[in-house]
């Protein structure tokens, strides 16, 4: 008896189907050699990066790695067998795309990326419109705590679209074994502390600046003005480049502008910058002689004179012209070099250092009992202690006075506060506290013109970024692109040059 045409084809259908056994073996041998070459380099570096993260359980992801480099379950490539040539040129740019974002992810996340120098505290050492390529990897990278943001910018999204970010998922603070630990003298990208809450129509300065400069109830109320307050994650706050001078344990002192640190002189950068006054020989400095003399546009400042200036003028030794009128006074930050330049020059015939006086509107840090400090000396009597991870402190109210705000906010202490001649934390007084982290005191270079840990406070070891490594390019504002406005000989430049 033969068998029918319907049986035939039950037959046939049959013999072709495969066991996944067989389907998986068919799919791995019909890689090619290049193929499997491609996906033991991406799997040697997932695996050496999930040693570093010291968490095996993301060994798993290898999984999906196996499956995109040589299964092919996932049809992640199914854009490749359509029919529609668009579709297919389409999806290549987008694929294209999202392996570079992912890789940039990655490369910014745990080794490093560019940052632009926006100001002058650090001029001379660093200049504004600096690129710098900012190592990870030497201090140990940060595990991102907002894990799901967009990897070419920082906070913001550009044309006015919102938060880069998202607030969930978030982690908790882990930082990667590095090179070393932050020396004295490193200069050190970090998240700004006070950075945590900014309004959204004026993100510069930080609200708690606004609030001493307009008042609490003006800032919060005003919204045409200042807008929403934002709170911001720690890893998505304004980034700042300052130099470490203080580590955690030290004592820290500034007396007539230089730093003590236990009592022993602190080196002092090479490019150090101090306000000077200085006068000119009757005509007004040009351009070209600003120039010269290295000072940048935005800090060529003219001193008004009145008539009740005059007397001291004298008494300092500056020029008055027999009929009252005094040649131009100018006021601008110089390093020493630019100091001993224009001492010598026979345009300008008085050379005097800015002698700072107490901060009135904003204060110093901490507010409390900073009466009486200046920028140029700063710490009171003994200095001011830098809080270190595992040390115990006896809290009293000046403790408190300092260092409530570490304890309260980068500690996560928020119910913690003073009260009735105690330090209170979870409903309890405490007599000591121990510190769970490391921290830091940054100043700039620029040292008149830095609004650093003198005014703002301590820089907790979760907010540290990395360091700067390389000057990529420099620009001068300043100037036109073709007429030096590209700093050539600054790019691939030391960005750290006093260590």
């Amino acid at each position: 008896m033969t068998n029918s045409p319907i049986n035939n084809n039950i037959c046939d259908s049959s013999a072709e189907k495969e066991s996944f056994a067989e389907g998986f073996r068919r799919r791995v041998r019909e890689n090619r050699p290049t193929r499997w070459i491609r996906f033991s380099v991406v799997m040697l570096l997932f695996v050496l990066w999930v040693a570093w993260m010291g968490n095996w359980w993301l060994l798993l992801g290898g999984i999906l790695l196996f499956d995109i480099y040589i299964t092919g379950y996932i049809p992640f490539t199914w854009w490749k067998k359509s029919k529609n040539g668009v579709v297919r040129s389409v999806m290549s740019w987008v694929d294209a795309i999202v392996y570079a974002l992912i890789l940039v992810y990655f490369l910014f996340a745990f080794i490093g990326q560019n940052y632009q120098i926006p100001s002058s505290s650090l001029e001379k050492t660093l200049y504004t419109g600096d690129y710098l390529f900012v190592n990870k990897a030497v201090y140990g990278p940060r595990v991102p705590m907002t894990p799901v943001y967009f990897p070419l910018v920082h906070n913001e999204l550009p044309f006015g679209l919102g938060k880069s970010y998202l607030d969930n998922p978030s982690v908790g603070y882990k930082r990667l074994k590095g090179m070393r630990d932050i020396e004295a003298g490193d200069i050190v990208v970090f998240n700004f502390p006070a950075g945590d809450s900014v309004m959204s129509k004026v993100s510069n300065p930080d609200f708690y600046t606004l609030v001493a400069l307009h008042g609490r109830d003006r800032v919060l109320n005003d919204k045409a003005t200042f807008g929403e307050l934002i709170y911001r994650p720690v890893d998505r706050r304004e980034n700042y480049v300052k130099r470490c001078v203080g580590l955690p344990g030290h004592w820290i002192k500034i007396d007539d502008g230089d730093i003590y640190i236990d009592g022993e002189k602190f080196m002092t950068p090479e490019n150090v910058q101090f306000n000077y006054f200085y006068q000119s020989d009757g005509k007004p400095l040009t351009p070209e002689e600003f120039d010269e003399f290295g000072i940048p546009v935005d800090d060529r400042f003219s001193v008004e004179i009145s008539p009740a200036d005059i007397p001291s003028l004298r008494e300092l030794g500056f020029r008055v012209n027999p009929d009252g009128s005094v040649p131009p006074v100018y006021v601008s930050p110089l390093t020493a070099k630019m100091v001993e330049d224009m001492e010598h020059s026979t345009r300008v015939t008085r050379v005097m250092k800015q002698i700072p006086s107490p901060e009135t509107v904003v204060k110093l840090f901490p507010q409390a009992i900073s009466d009486g400090w200046t920028r140029a000396d700063y710490g009171g009597e003994n200095g001011l202690w830098i809080p270190a991870k595992g040390t115990a402190l006896k809290m009293n109210r000046s403790a408190w006075e300092i260092y409530g705000r570490v304890i309260k906010d980068y500690e996560n202490n928020p119910d913690a506060c003073w009260r009735d001649g105690k330090v209170w934390i979870n409903g309890e007084p405490v007599d000591y506290y121990t510190f769970k982290m490391n921290y830091y005191f940054m100043m700039g270079d620029n040292r008149d013109n830095s609004l650093d840990s003198r005014y703002w406070g301590f820089v907790p070891e979760d907010h540290i970024v990395g360091t700067p490594w390389r000057v990529l390019v420099s620009f001068d504002k300043d100037k036109s692109l073709f007429d030096g406005g590209i700093r050539w000989n600054r790019i691939l430049k030391d960005a750290n040059p006093d260590k």
